[in-house]
């Protein structure tokens, strides 16, 4: 039987690695937070993250992940995906439920406030709980990319604490491990991109030294 044009399988080429950008848009808006969390902004609003959460962290690191899916990188997919749709999330809750009720009093603005930490001692939880496994298979992809996995882990653990305990102390700690996270995760966008322009390594993110490679 002959195989006709229209029955011929269509082969596409894969799209360019969305991982630097990915990396960079996760970077730049944990830096932000992160330094509000330090104490960093005194003389600022502390809010520079959110329109960032948005379109950057959010949007462009969501996009990320759907490109990572065409790739068939399922980790790269799953995990800017799901911190892309973090920011999205995190944007939508300090706009619509951090900010106390219209015309509320003091006492109730102070009960809304404590209610508020829990909440963020709750999410950073629950996404400390994802962050492990994804931990766990970083093992797998390279030094560079386990490194923002690690300190992320930390970032997470020491805030959820921090927002749980209403420490401001470890609050600011874990904003300073923030900045942290914040710049590995640059070094490895920064790599990313400059090892895809060469088409070899100059900047190394060193071996996956876990069980195998990621598909």
């Amino acid at each position: 039987m002959t195989v006709t044009e229209q029955q011929r399988p269509v082969m596409m080429a894969p799209a360019a690695d969305p991982a630097p950008l990915g990396l960079g848009a996760f970077a730049l808006t944990t830096f932000l937070l992160s330094a509000a969390n330090a104490g960093w902004m005194t003389k600022a609003t502390g809010d520079a993250w959110l329109g960032y959460a948005f379109a950057y962290g959010g949007l462009a690191q969501l996009l990320a992940g759907m490109w990572e899916f065409r790739n068939r990188n399922v980790f790269g997919a799953t995990a800017f995906a799901t911190y892309g749709s973090f920011w999205i999330g995190l944007a939508l809750w300090a706009r619509l439920v951090a900010p106390p009720p219209a015309g509320a009093g003091p006492l109730v603005a102070a009960a809304h406030a404590a209610q508020t930490t829990k909440d963020l001692g709750w999410i950073l939880l629950a996404f400390a709980i994802f962050n492990t496994y994804m931990l766990l298979w970083s093992t797998m992809v390279n030094a560079a990319v386990f490194g923002v996995f690690l300190t992320l882990e930390a970032t997470e653990i020491i805030l959820f604490i921090g927002f749980f305990s209403g420490s401001s102390g470890t609050i600011k700690f874990g904003g300073y491990v923030g900045i942290l996270t914040a710049l590995v995760a640059w070094y490895a966008s920064a790599a990313g991109v400059v090892n895809g322009m060469r088409g070899a390594p100059f900047l190394p993110v060193g071996k996956p030294f876990g069980m195998g490679t990621t598909t």
